[in-house]
Formats: structure tokens, C-alpha cells, sequence
């Protein structure tokens, strides 16, 4: 299926369309449309629901594993994760309550959760409110960063709501890790490149800007090219200089901010955890005015993923690098396609 402007929808859903007197099938469907807006490794968008008469459940969608880069499917389960969260955002801000239950292994049907809805008159939160508005405003932000400080409170925060959803990030605040984890990013990333296969499954989800496709990156918002200027290398030096701090710059971090989202296992189970807990960041993230991008190339390296957590000194297993910040002056930041809820409906 294909929309005349595959860059706009579903992006452009709007709260007024709810169908309030529909029926719950219909409800849930309308909610999916904020579910499908989370973030996957290339726009591969590895999810699949199914409505029943009492609520949905969550698949994951094998066919569309990225064989290479994610053999065990890590990432598609958090990609699941991070839509199953949205949907939670959405449930609750249009007055629903729900019960989830997890299967015990997810077997060939790749079943990840089933929730159970039903209707409530307990009214959203102010947070719960500002978390749905941030749904539509989430974009992966690949371009070049401000200079500009994140407030450590801010940061502080992120570490907060990574936690209650039962992982962990763990920010970059020593200037020796900062500068090792820059590297073993980009030793990680030019050893896929040097991966034939790698670079033709990522090609597959390249598109031209005027591609009709419904998945995939456009070339438009893959930003800045140098994955350097991502990371901040061209300022290195002054990551390791001793230079005196104002009482603000001490309360502040380096931009841009450098985290690793981890789990204390690494079962499906973690990284549907991850998932839920990454989501949940990006969106606070947002309400805070911060961007944010992936680096998941050092853990799909396992050499390199047992070395992230040996330079960061971490028991937890490392799921996914963050690069935090505020986007720079005048940027704009493109959202990707996003498939319609028909297509994405077992």
C-alpha cells in the first residue's frame, strides 16, 4: 500500500479523529496509529498486532529481521518494545486502563505481550499528557549537535525513567570513557562497512527522497555523513583539557551527551525491556527539548560489545549507545515513513 506523501503520514494523526462512540476494536485501531511511530534499526518497522475483542496483542515480525546486522533479532524485539510503549503513552491518555501479560518464550508466532484494555475515568496526568504530545514530535535527529550544555538535571532525569522501566542508562560522564566509547564506536562502525553482506542489506533500506516506500531511511534524513560529527570527535581535545568550570558548566554536560542503555540480562525478555525503557527516555528527552540518535554498532559486534562494557565498567549487558543533545540552529529534523496500521495488522 502507498500514500501520495509517504513522508507526512501517519505522522499527521490527530487526537480529534479518536472515534469516540466506535467501538473498542475500532478505538484500539485508531491507537495503533501512534504505536507504529517508534523508532527501528533502518525504518524496518518489525512489528504486528492483532485485535481482539478485549484488547491486542504484540508480534514480532520475523520477515523483516535484519539477518546481518541483528542475526538474533536484539533489536527487533526492542523495536517492538518501543512501539508497545507509544501504545501505552496512547491508552492511557485517551482514558484506558489495561492489564499485560507476557508469554512465557514468544515460540515461532514471535507472541511478545497481550494486554487486556478496558475503559477508565481516571483522567492522564499532566507527565502522562506532555508524553503523548511528544509522540508525534519524536524523530531520530542523525544531524550535527549545538555545542550547548544538557543540564546535568535533565540527564538525571533520563537515568530516572530508564530505571523505573526496568533498565538502566548509564551516562558517559568521565572524559577517558567519553573518548574510548567515541572510538569503539567508530571502530565498530568501520568494521561492518568492511562487511559486504552489511552493506548490501543496508542499502536494501536506502531510499531516494521520492521513493514511494512506506519503510526504509530517505537520504534526506540520514543527516551529516561523517559519522565523526555525530560523535564530536572534531572536539576530542577539549574532551580531556582541564580547564576551569563555572558553578553552571559543572552542573551541565558535554554535548553531545553519550549513554548506554543496558539491561541486567540479555534474554528476549531484557530487550523487549530495553525497548519499553529506550522509548520512555526518547520521549522525556524530547519534552526536555533534547534530540537524540543511535549508535548500535558496537553491540552488534559481540567482541565489541564484551569490550563496551569493559570500558564503561558495567555488569549490565549493553543494548544500545545514545547520542543526546539539542539540534542545531535552524535544522530540520525529517521524519521517516511510517507504514499504515492496515499493513501492520495480522
Amino acid at each position: 500500500m502507498q500514500h501520495s506523501d509517504p513522508h507526512s503520514h501517519p505522522w499527521h494523526i490527530s487526537e480529534r479523529d479518536f472515534p469516540a462512540n466506535g467501538s473498542l476494536k475500532e478505538q484500539l485501531r485508531f491507537l495503533l496509529n501512534y504505536a507504529i511511530l517508534a523508532p527501528s534499526k533502518h525504518n524496518t518497522q518489525p512489528w504486528l498486532f492483532h485485535i481482539e475483542d478485549a484488547g491486542v496483542e504484540l508480534y514480532a515480525d520475523n520477515t523483516r529481521i535484519l539477518s546481518v546486522a541483528d542475526a538474533h533479532g536484539r533489536e527487533m524485539i526492542m523495536s517492538c518494545g518501543a512501539a508497545l510503549a507509544n501504545l501505552l503513552v496512547a491508552l492511557r491518555y485517551f482514558k484506558f486502563s489495561w492489564t499485560m501479560e507476557l508469554p512465557t518464550n514468544p515460540g515461532t508466532q514471535h507472541l511478545l505481550a497481550r494486554l487486556k484494555v478496558e475503559r477508565s475515568n481516571e483522567e492522564p496526568g499532566e507527565e502522562e499528557r506532555k508524553l503523548f504530545f511528544a509522540l508525534l514530535q519524536r524523530h531520530t535527529n542523525r544531524q550535527a549537535f549545538q555545542r550547548r550544555p544538557v543540564p546535568l538535571r535533565v540527564v538525571q532525569r533520563l537515568e530516572v525513567v530508564a530505571r523505573d522501566a526496568g533498565a538502566s542508562l548509564a551516562v558517559v560522564r568521565n572524559d577517558e570513557q567519553r573518548v574510548e566509547l567515541a572510538n569503539l564506536v567508530l571502530s565498530a562502525d568501520h568494521a561492518l562497512w568492511a562487511d559486504q553482506q552489511y552493506r548490501q542489506e543496508l542499502a536494501q533500506w536506502i531510499h531516494a527522497d521520492e521513493s514511494p516506500s512506506l519503510d526504509g531511511i530517505p537520504i534526506s534524513a540520514l543527516g551529516h555523513a561523517d559519522i565523526s560529527a555525530y560523535l564530536g570527535q572534531y572536539h576530542l581535545h577539549t574532551l580531556v583539557e582541564n580547564t576551569e568550570q563555572t558553578q553552571d558548566e559543572a552542573d551541565a554536560l558535554k554535548p553531545p551527551v553519550l549513554a548506554v542503555l543496558a539491561t541486567v540480562a540479555d534474554t528476549w525478555f531484557d530487550w523487549l525491556t530495553a525497548g519499553i525503557a529506550l522509548e520512555n527516555v526518547l520521549l522525556h528527552a524530547r519534552i526536555a527539548g533534547l534530540w537524540a540518535s543511535f549508535f548500535s554498532q558496537p553491540t552488534e559486534i559481540p567482541a565489541l560489545r564484551q569490550t563496551l562494557r569493559r570500558v564503561l565498567e558495567m555488569a549490565e549487558y549493553p543494548q544500545i549507545v545514545l547520542r543526546l543533545g539539542y539540534a542545531a540552529y535552524g535544522a530540520r529534523v525529517q521524519s521517516t515513513p511510517r507504514r499504515d496500521v492496515d499493513d501492520v495488522l495480522m
